[in-house]
This record gives C-alpha cells, sequence and structure tokens, in this order.
C-alpha cells in the first residue's frame, strides 16, 4: 500500500471514527461510505476484523506494510507484550513523536516537517519520520523554521501535559521524549491484539 492521499473522511468513516483527526463529514455521516454503507447487518468475519483493526492502526500512524510488519516483528521478538510493544515502538517514530509534541496539528504535517529538515534532534537534523526516538532526547524545530505558520499555529494553545512521557519547552520550543508510554497511556483506539492475531495466522 502506498502512502494515502486520497479522501481521508471515507477512510475515518470505514472505520467509525476520526482517526486522522476532527472530521466534520463523520460527524454528519456515522457510517460506512459505498452504495451498502449504512446496512450495519452485516457482520465481519474473524479474519475481516483483525485485517481492519491493522488497517486502521496503519492508517492512523501514516505507515507503510512493510514498515508495519518490521515493527511487529521487532515487537516480537522483543520478550515483552507483543500488541502493547508494537504500539509503543509506533509512538516513539520522530512524526508521531512531533505531533504529540504540538508541533504539527497532524501526523502528516508532522511527516512533512521532518522531510524538509525543520526537525531537530539533539541539536541535528534529521529527515527520517520512521527514525526512533530514545528516553531523553530533545526534539524541536530548527532556528529558521521557528516562524513557519503551521508550527506557530499548531502550538497556539496546544495542552502540552496531554502526554505524560513528553514535556514541552516553551522558551526553546523544543520538547522531551521523557519515557516510552504505557499502553493505558496511549489514547488510540486500537485493539492491537487482533493484530498479533492476524499476524500469527501468516
Amino acid at each position: 500500500m502506498a502512502r494515502y492521499i486520497g479522501p481521508k473522511s471515507r477512510i475515518s468513516r470505514r472505520f467509525g471514527e476520526p482517526i486522522f483527526g476532527p472530521d466534520k463529514v463523520l460527524a454528519k455521516r456515522n457510517f460506512p461510505p459505498g452504495q451498502h454503507g449504512n446496512d450495519r447487518r452485516r457482520k465481519q468475519s474473524e479474519y475481516g476484523l483483525q485485517l481492519a483493526e491493522k488497517q486502521k492502526a496503519k492508517y492512523t500512524y501514516g505507515v507503510l506494510e512493510r514498515q508495519f510488519r518490521n515493527l511487529f516483528v521487532k515487537a516480537a521478538k522483543s520478550g515483552g507484550i507483543t500488541g502493547e510493544v508494537l504500539l509503543q515502538l509506533l509512538e516513539s517514530r520522530l512524526d508521531n513523536v512531533v505531533y504529540r509534541l504540538g508541533i504539527a496539528p497532524t501526523r502528516a504535517a508532522a511527516r512533512q516537517l521532518v522531510n524538509h529538515k525543520h526537525i531537530i534532534v539533539d541539536g541535528q537534523v534529521v529527515r527520517i519520520p520512521s527514525y526512533s526516538v530514545k528516553p531523553g532526547q530533545v526534539i524541536g524545530v530548527r532556528e529558521k523554521s521557528k516562524s513557519l505558520e503551521v508550527v506557530s499555529e499548531a502550538l497556539a494553545g496546544f495542552n502540552h501535559s496531554k502526554y505524560p512521557w513528553v514535556e514541552w519547552d516553551e522558551h526553546t520550543k523544543s520538547g522531551k521524549f521523557l519515557h516510552i508510554p504505557e499502553r493505558e497511556d496511549i489514547p488510540e483506539n486500537i485493539k492491537e491484539q487482533l493484530i498479533v492475531e492476524l499476524y500469527s495466522k501468516q
């Protein structure tokens, strides 16, 4: 699956939740798209539920199939609870941390900031969205990029105490990745065990 650039409301309606952020269309049409979208009598198979959960996770974090599978393999080898570790690895991606710090309004916007060399990690420019941030590392905006409209608008009024695993310094426009988040702190509505069950069959 290539990076999805189509209508985001259509994907949100498929899963019944605003996985790309607040969605006015979803609020008005809270049923799947298509001719039979509002027919809720259809029952999904076990495989269908598992596949849908994996697709939801991939769309939510903006990760391609190969990247997602590689993260799953890494999580499975970690010795921890595979599903939880998978989400923790996704949360540790640089683009996601930039989003959690409020530097960008969406993960897609965060990915663009990273790609365009606007983001620094421990003072060095990192332009790899999938870069795995380690506890203690400081993520910030390059000096010449701090006046960017997308950054200032995203930071305006953002609640920086929202996520307990990151800490924001308003003066330096940078944030520290304090620790790997606990599963109960990750707000995404993802049933990771279904993803584990799906991959265990393959």
